[in-house]
């Protein structure tokens, strides 16, 4: 612990541990809107096919994996009368918030492109990273005590999930209330207003408030920061066994993590098909979820200690998560969209979602024990590097999840066409959304358009068939097989009788 963690009071003053714990709710904000809403945004309203948002997305979270340990070594190696960690948390929130407002409001011309979508996302990522790693590293500075450890992570858990949880039902009832407004870009614009605000507001406000607690030179000045000592340092962290075995687990969690955010916004819509009252309802299922946590998790880790709390709460959310799914697939789940489906389907969702909390906010507490094992064998006091350590094994592996799940919902691929038809009309363009691909306007074909509106009758094969033929006849410029007077002569083509021949 630092010089200036000696004037913390001890036990912690509950004032401490709220003012810690609100720096949290920056993280809360983003992963709502990166989890929920940022695929929809980019898929559904600005017309960017989904693989693409995904691929991009996975992109950015790996470039920011890389870069996480240079900002945990830099953390580490800072040296000011203010301490290691809050010069980072005056300065990154100002960046970060404005990174925000441009995510949501794309400063280009038309639609996004890969690499434009993969900029706004890592720079968001990386102020991000720049605020989070130094904020959880202050946890083994001000308390070397297990169970106040456990406590400024509940705190935190907490905050976090509040900040996304108001962010998801101001989202629902203010800025996107309707399915409708939801295909808008006004909305999102006007979200990520308000979320800047409140991720500059939680961070700058949450530094502010540990001043006067964690201000101060660290006890001694550190080594000067290099590249190969920042990855050197990961390598350390990797030959520790329980951060290695803890690691692994992270592995396969974060990328179940990944594959399950990335659609949940198609499920709850397309298979679940909520309607407005379920979508206003499941912002407080969640929230409900992080209460219970909040109440129990203490008392877990008391009896049963925090490894054994974290695979029983992860067993616990495996089970009632995919139970609905399992009862869907064989015919044994009510009716989608009516009370009777939605209504246990929420209560599962509650129970599943404790003990996901429970797992992570067990698993993440014990990488303090961690950097105390780590400083005993090499005499270096490493917080941010093994909680960037921690970031780079979850972001690497939430990526691939995010890339290997992309939706391929009917609705979403017809949306997608829509979206990009009106993106070119703005810009100029006169084109068919429905059959034309100029300047990259995706189309859906017939018998996407029959799932998604399964009302309309089809089109039999063999009309597709002759349509095929036709347009072969008009594009080599070879006689068309129909007659009339003065010869043979090409049919009108348009899009109104492609599709109804």
């Amino acid at each position: 612990m630092s010089g200036a963690a000696s004037r913390i009071p001890h036990p912690l003053p509950l004032r401490l541990k709220l003012i810690h714990g609100s720096g949290a709710i920056a993280f809360g904000v983003k992963d709502l809107g990166f989890s929920f809403f940022l695929l929809p945004y980019y898929n559904l309203v600005l017309g960017v096919e989904a693989w693409l948002v995904g691929a991009a997305l996975a992109t950015a979270l790996i470039i920011d994996a890389f870069v996480d340990p240079m900002i945990g070594h830099l953390s580490d190696r800072t040296y000011t009368r203010w301490g290691r960690r809050l010069p980072w948390l005056y300065l990154a929130p100002i960046p970060l918030a404005l990174m925000w407002v441009l995510m949501w409001s794309p400063p280009v011309t038309g639609t996004p492109t890969f690499w434009e979508i993969v900029a706004l996302a890592v720079g968001v990522r990386l102020l991000l990273s720049a605020c989070e790693v130094p904020s959880i590293s202050l946890v083994p500075e001000i308390t070397d005590d297990y169970d106040e450890r456990t406590t400024l992570f509940r705190f935190r858990f907490l905050s976090g999930w509040l900040g996304g949880m108001v962010m998801m039902v101001l989202a629902f009832t203010v800025f996107l209330p309707t399915p409708q407004s939801q295909l808008e870009p006004e909305g999102y614009a006007t979200m990520g207003i308000f979320g800047a605000a409140l991720i500059f507001l939680s961070v700058a406000g949450s530094a502010a408030g540990q001043h006067r607690y964690v201000a101060g030179y660290p006890p001694s000045r550190p080594e000067a920061f290099s590249l190969s000592g920042a990855f050197s340092e990961i390598g350390d962290a990797f030959r520790e066994k329980a951060f290695l075995i803890f690691a692994a687990g992270g592995l396969a969690a974060y990328v179940a993590q990944g594959m399950n955010f990335s659609v949940t916004q198609y499920v709850n819509n397309y298979i679940w098909k909520f309607d407005e009252t379920a979508f206003q309802i499941y912002p407080a299922v969640l929230a409900v979820s992080v209460f219970i946590m909040f109440a129990i998790v203490g008392p877990l880790h008391r009896r049963f200690g925090k490894p054994r709390s974290a695979a029983m709460g992860a067993i616990v959310s495996l089970v009632f998560y995919f139970s609905p799914y399992v009862a869907f697939l064989l015919g044994a789940w009510p009716e989608t969209g009516t009370t009777a489906s939605t209504a246990p389907l929420l209560a599962m969702l509650v129970v599943a979602n404790t003990g996901s909390i429970v797992s992570i906010i067990s698993a993440t507490s014990m990488v303090a024990e961690i950097v105390e094992a780590h400083e005993e064998r090499t005499g270096k006091r490493a917080e941010a590097t093994f909680y960037s350590g921690n970031w780079l094994v979850q972001k690497c592996a939430t990526g691939v999840g995010i890339l290997g799940n992309q939706p391929d919902h009917p609705v979403a691929r017809h949306r997608t066409g829509h979206a990009a038809g009106r993106s070119c009309r703005r810009r100029g363009r006169q084109t068919c959304p429905d059959l034309s691909r100029r300047r990259g306007c995706p189309r859906p074909s017939r018998r996407i358009l029959a799932g998604a509106f399964p009302d309309q009758p089809s089109r039999p094969r063999s009309a597709d068939r002759c349509a095929r033929k036709r347009a072969l006849h008009i594009r080599s410029g070879s006689p068309a097989p129909t007659t009339g007077p003065g010869g043979p002569r090409r049919p009108r083509w348009t899009c109104d009788n492609a599709m109804n021949p």
